[in-house]
């Protein structure tokens, strides 16, 4: 293990608990319309890649695109206090063969009594009655600035065919936290939804939350990684910086390319899939962006690895340099695989060494997890 670690292999703990949970990934901030986009393009691309149904695919992005406008329509804060901290979430679960939807947004107190008559009278409902609840809502012509009365939420439990399950948790005086968990399962119309204390639950989720407040913690991506999930991984960065001067966003995103690729390109398949699983998740800190990401390795490139890293590691920025342009033109070998190219850039790129952790995972891989920082 380097001088360089990362401190009680974070990264790796996460990636357990959101395997663990079947958790896909977790976006924590701001939302925009441009960062929905690129989440409901992330989730069409996985849905695509494991092949799920057609009618699975359009309940689960329907459901989706009225929980996303739900925080969108609902995330201000209105007063100066700790509050304004508070962002909203959205993550996605796959928990045999069901997806969970989670979205979470601060409101007001004062609108609670009225959300939660809301919520318990569509829950009383059956499929008929929520048919005809949403026309008689619909013909009221009942809107508000803030949109439809209610008409987003009869449609998750019309799409999802289950109840909508919800908590509220205190924040300060006048805000509370409100979570959304939607249930879609393969049988439409399924009596009551499976949440439970071992999976999915909403308690497990506020506890998830807790941790990523505590880490600052913007956004996480836990599954196979592809060009196409690297594109909008890189989309909804770019819109979540949409404040930041042009060359802070530059160099996150250069950064992020060339972490992310080398899980594209070299990490190993150490849950046996077809494609290289892995984490990516992004800290944002005392004005830092904290980039992070795991993945498997074959266990006998461990040693290896660590030595190319600490090498690097020792340089100097005029050695680097040299170092760099010697292995860019070293035909004799694969430069991207052998000369450590990738891990040369981001020295050169962060103006850092790089911190990095290489855990035992089984007897045929490792798990290697990476951390550079942008000022």
């Amino acid at each position: 293990m380097s001088s360089q670690t990362i401190n009680d292999s974070f990264a790796l703990r996460l990636f357990e608990g959101m395997q663990k949970n079947n958790l896909n990934y977790i976006y924590r901030g701001v939302f925009s319309q441009n960062i929905t986009d690129g989440i409901l393009s992330l989730t069409e691309a996985n849905l695509e890649k494991v092949g799920e149904d057609s009618k699975i695919k359009k309940r689960v992005f329907t459901i989706m695109v009225e929980g996303l406008q739900n925080i969108t329509r609902h995330q201000e804060i209105e007063e100066e206090t700790d509050t304004n901290s508070e962002t909203g979430i959205f993550l996605i679960q796959n928990i045999d063969k069901r997806y969970f939807i989670t979205t979470g947004n601060p409101i007001l107190k004062k609108n609670i009594s009225n959300l939660t008559d809301q919520l318990n009278k569509i829950n009383s409902l059956n499929p008929d009655e929520l048919k005809q609840y949403y026309k008689n809502v619909l013909n009221d012509n009942i809107i508000s600035d803030k949109g439809g009365a209610g008409l987003g939420l009869i449609e998750m439990a019309r799409k999802s065919g289950n109840k909508l399950v919800y908590d509220f948790v205190d924040l300060s005086t006048n805000y509370s936290y409100f979570y959304l968990n939607t249930e879609i399962s393969q049988e439409k119309g399924a009596k009551k939804p499976i949440i439970s204390k071992s999976s999915g639950s909403l308690d497990d989720i506020k506890e998830l939350h807790k941790t990523l407040n505590n880490e600052e913690i913007v956004l996480i991506f836990n599954g196979i990684f592809n060009q196409e999930s690297l594109l909008n991984l890189l989309s909804i960065m770019e819109n979540q910086m949409m404040e930041h001067n042009l060359n802070l966003k530059k160099k996150v995103f250069n950064i992020m390319v060339e972490m992310l690729q080398n899980i594209v390109k070299h990490g190993a398949n150490g849950n046996g899939l077809s494609q290289n699983p892995g984490i990516f998740f992004i800290n944002q800190k005392n004005n830092k962006y904290i980039l992070n990401t795991g993945n498997y390795i074959d266990i006998t490139e461990s040693e290896k690895l660590k030595e190319k890293i600490d090498y690097v590691n020792s340089l100097s920025t005029d050695d680097l340099n040299e170092f760099y342009e010697k292995s860019l033109f070293n035909f004799q070998v694969d430069s991207s695989k052998e000369s450590g190219l990738g891990m040369i850039e981001l020295r050169l790129k962060t103006k850092r060494r790089l911190k990095f952790e290489i855990s035992p995972f089984n007897d045929k891989f490792s798990f290697f997890a990476l951390e550079t920082v942008v000022d």
